[in-house]
């Protein structure tokens, strides 16, 4: 194989990574945005009292000696929500090696918006809360959830240029990066230095098995729920060790692209040596050897980190953020609704989200543009992407997410997610018709048809 059909081989592979995980976001956010439609009816029905037993009642697992009770609630944001920061984990690993994030110059632009997407949200919450009990949500308006962002994205098909959507995607993958730090570093109870000492050693372990090869993801996932429980009893965040699990697994590959192309073709030669008159695959070994013999090959060829990824998605986007959804987003908008979105907490947060992520997001990304490191994605311009930092306002996912650390089960939490709800839903829609505004208008049947010729 050549250098040059090697590296378009590469290209190839990112992109199509790339697109799958764009299709799966964006039909995510449809389902996440109607369980959240549906949290929020239940909790405003008759049936609303249901709704705050059933997620309170408690779920023990383990046996009469061992065991762990907590909240079905609890499970959702501690147990389920860590597979969500592992996949988390492995994009963040992936773009930093092969996608938008592995080299510098393109990195830059959508780490730059991210930190300024990150640091004038934060610094509005603090201010208007400065003094106060809703201090401590400071984190809350932060991070942009990829999957109403993309999911919008979609529903403008192919005007949206790709730089743009790739973008936007990296934006996201580097603004959660920052707020699993924030996380880690500030949203952190008393720390039990045994368990995270076990912690340590058990992370070690897994460093030990990625530097051995091993491929087999059963060992990783017996230290993982290790991890995870040693994580639970120290007092940082359980859900963290989905992150630091995803930087354990493997990013290599057992055989190249040249070795595989080869096996390959040998097993598909053997495939049609084998071919008898009146045979089929169920009774023919030889057609049975040579498919074993590419199934092999193309299991070889794949990182465990893509085969992980690959199996998550689905999970996480239709299972898991969806019971994530219903689980926090059932708030009563009774008659002191008003009086709670006027409060300082929600203010902080929907302000944060609506004009913080826009401003920090805009300005960054001017601001390293005009220092010389960074650059504008091709075939985008400064209009679209301002409007696609409005899309960063939406910060449904982890901003539940920190304002559960940050407020527990408290009525301020529910003042909270009053105002991340409300700010998101403002900012989105804003972000659309911007974006609607910023687009080349769509192409009539015919002259898509002509284009395409």
């Amino acid at each position: 194989m050549t250098r040059r059909r090697r590296q378009r081989a590469m290209v190839q592979r990112v992109l199509g990574t790339f697109k799958r995980f764009f299709a799966t976001a964006a039909a995510g956010g449809v389902v996440l945005l109607v369980c959240t439609a549906a949290a929020l009816a239940w909790a405003n029905s008759p049936w609303a009292g249901r709704y705050g037993t059933l997620w309170a009642a408690p779920l023990t697992i383990g046996t009469a000696g061992v065991h762990i009770t907590q909240s079905l609630r609890q499970w959702v944001n501690d147990g389920l929500m860590t597979a969500f920061f592992l996949l988390v984990g492995l994009e963040i690993k992936r773009e930093v090696l092969v996608g938008e994030l592995a080299s510098r110059r393109s990195a830059a632009l959508p780490v730059a918006a991210a930190f300024g997407g990150m640091v004038v949200p934060a610094l509005i919450y603090a201010g208007i809360n400065a003094g106060s009990a809703g201090a401590p949500g400071w984190g809350i308006p932060m991070a942009t959830d990829i999957a109403f962002a993309l999911g919008i994205l979609a529903l403008l098909g192919e005007r949206v240029p790709n730089g743009l959507r790739i973008f936007v995607a990296a934006l996201a993958i580097a603004d959660d990066l920052g707020a699993v730090l924030v996380i880690a570093v500030f949203y952190t109870s008393t720390l039990n230095w045994a368990a995270l000492g076990g912690a340590a050693i058990v992370l070690a372990l897994l460093i030990l098995l990625n530097r051995a090869g091993v491929h087999r993801p059963a060992g990783y996932a017996l230290l993982g729920v290790a991890l995870w429980l040693c994580l639970l009893a120290s007092g940082v965040h359980a859900t963290i060790a989905g992150v630091l699990l995803a930087l354990t697994i493997p990013a290599r590959t057992r055989i190249n692209e040249d070795e595989f192309l080869d096996r390959a073709e040998t097993a598909l030669g053997d495939f049609r040596a084998a071919d008898e008159p009146g045979s089929t695959v169920l009774t023919n070994s030889g057609h049975q050897d040579a498919i074993q013999a590419l199934e092999s090959a193309c299991a070889e060829v794949q990182a465990p980190l893509q085969r992980v990824e690959h199996a998550l998605h689905g999970l996480v986007s239709f299972v898991i953020m969806p019971l994530f959804a219903l689980a926090n987003a059932g708030i009563p908008l009774g008659h002191g609704a008003a009086e709670q979105l006027a409060s300082r907490v929600a203010l902080g947060a929907a302000l944060g989200l609506l004009i913080g992520k826009p401003i920090g997001i805009t300005l960054a990304s001017v601001l390293s543009v005009r220092a010389g490191f960074a650059e504008l994605p091709a075939g985008v311009s400064w209009r679209q992407l301002h409007a696609v930092s409005w899309l960063g306002g939406i910060g449904f996912t982890m901003s539940l997410f920190i304002a559960g650390l940050a407020f527990g089960e408290t009525g301020t939490l529910d003042i909270a997610k009053l105002g991340v709800l409300g700010g998101s839903l403002v900012a989105g829609a804003i972000g659309l018709t911007l974006l609607r505004a910023a687009l080349p208008a769509p192409l009539a049947a015919a002259d898509r048809s002509s284009a395409t010729r």
